[in-house]
């Protein structure tokens, strides 16, 4: 029986060790990255070099159909009503104002990422977590847990979006 557990024990350890492949693998000073050159070494990457700033983050536009929106300064305060009211029905099962539940905290994101960014996760969070490299780290940030696509329109990810900026402006 002992030895059943034993052996039992060590290809669960061997499976857990298989599961760690290919992916980025995070220290203090450098990220490691699982990929070999030609010599056969690992190459690091140095996290100075790593596009996380806020900045970068707003440069990207993401992956779908929005590749360009206009905000214009002032709030459509009626765009922004349709808006809570669709996030409050699709939405708030996994995402809290300010703070993380199961998806990140909304609040504070129109200054974290683009208008486009915004709606092309609302509107295509499949290809978002696959291909764009901020839902993939949220992703990893909030355990997995993938964004249902909720077949939301255009236009009510337009006002979403406009419901987000209202409450960034308050």
């Amino acid at each position: 029986m002992k030895s059943i557990i034993k052996i039992s024990a060590i290809i669960l350890l061997g499976f857990a060790m298989a599961c760690g492949g290919n992916e980025e693998k995070k220290d203090k000073d450098q990220i490691k990255i699982s990929n070999t050159s030609n010599t056969g070494k690992k190459e690091t990457t140095p996290k100075a070099t790593q596009k996380t700033s806020t900045e970068d983050d707003m440069a990207n536009i993401g992956i779908g159909p929005i590749t360009s929106v206009e905000v214009g300064d002032g709030i459509d305060e009626a765009m922004a009503g349709r808006g809570k009211e669709v996030f409050n029905n699709l939405c708030t099962a996994c995402h809290k104002m300010d703070k993380k539940f199961v998806g990140p905290a909304i609040s504070g994101v129109t200054k974290r990422r683009s208008p486009e960014w915004i709606m092309n996760m609302i509107l295509n969070p499949e290809e978002m977590i696959k291909k764009d490299p901020i839902a993939k780290r949220l992703l990893v940030e909030n355990n997995m847990a993938v964004m249902a696509n909720q077949n939301v329109s255009e236009e009510d990810a337009r006002a979403i979006l406009e419901y987000f900026r209202q409450i960034d402006n308050q």
